[in-house]
């Protein structure tokens, strides 16, 4: 049987979601790391097949105490081809682990929106003859490709949606990971930053819920593919 993947929370409300969702349908065992309420990094990945990284509102450039330590646990992730997967935040950790840069996006992006496949070959074995899919988008800040890596997503508004390292590691600007509860908790948590944007990218919660069901459905197709090649790599 497979060791637990490392999944790290940074935030109350952004919690792994449908990820889990998916290891417990595959029979993948996992443990929640709450650095929201607290809890240390690890210091080693003994005993863990992979590690899952997911979003949060803080920069990745802000001076956290637990920001250096993941880091650190990231790069070592990488060193011994332990699998990495970033969502959002998670993808900034990933880049900028591995020297990437994460700065200011030219316009905050929040809500629904397509993202491309740009590197066809690159992409193929992480989402199969997929051309364009939506996915889920909340952040004002984006990351460079570190070294090595290869772009595989884009969107209108964020050429760096996803890129891939290897056949094991792969960061994401965008979220595949939403529920209908997710989003809910996301648009009341998130009413503030939605009112004072002026961003041409920035959606309504009304426009965010609308048929929230149906286009999770379509979400999590994308998210199947990601996750199912991803898991392929998982240490035993």
């Amino acid at each position: 049987m497979l060791n637990p993947v490392l999944i790290f929370q940074h935030s109350p409300t952004e919690g792994p979601g449908y990820f889990t969702t998916f290891l417990d349908r595959a029979g993948i065992p996992w443990r929640l790391v709450r650095i929201d309420e607290g809890e240390a990094v690890p210091e080693s990945l003994a005993g863990y097949s992979g590690l899952c990284l997911m979003g949060g509102a803080m920069s990745v450039n802000d001076a956290l105490p637990w920001i250096p330590p993941l880091l650190g646990l990231i790069r070592i992730a990488v060193e011994r081809g332990v699998p990495v997967i970033g969502h959002c935040l998670g993808g900034q950790l990933l880049s900028k682990a591995l020297g990437g840069i994460v700065s200011a996006n030219p316009v905050k992006e929040i809500g629904w929106g397509e993202v491309r496949v740009v590197d066809a070959e690159a992409a193929r074995p992480w989402l199969g003859d997929t051309t364009s899919a939506p996915a889920f988008h909340w952040h004002g800040e984006t990351f460079t490709l570190p070294h090595g890596a290869v772009r595989i997503l884009e969107s209108e508004w964020c050429p760096n949606q996803a890129f891939v390292l290897g056949d094991r590691h792969v960061g994401m600007q965008c979220h595949v990971e939403m529920t209908p509860e997710l989003i809910a908790a996301w648009c009341a948590n998130g009413a503030a930053e939605i009112a004072a944007s002026t961003s041409p990218a920035v959606q309504q919660p009304s426009v965010m819920q609308a048929e929230a069901e149906a286009r999770t459905v379509r979400l999590h197709a994308l998210a199947d593919k990601i996750y199912s090649r991803w898991i392929q790599g998982l240490s035993r």
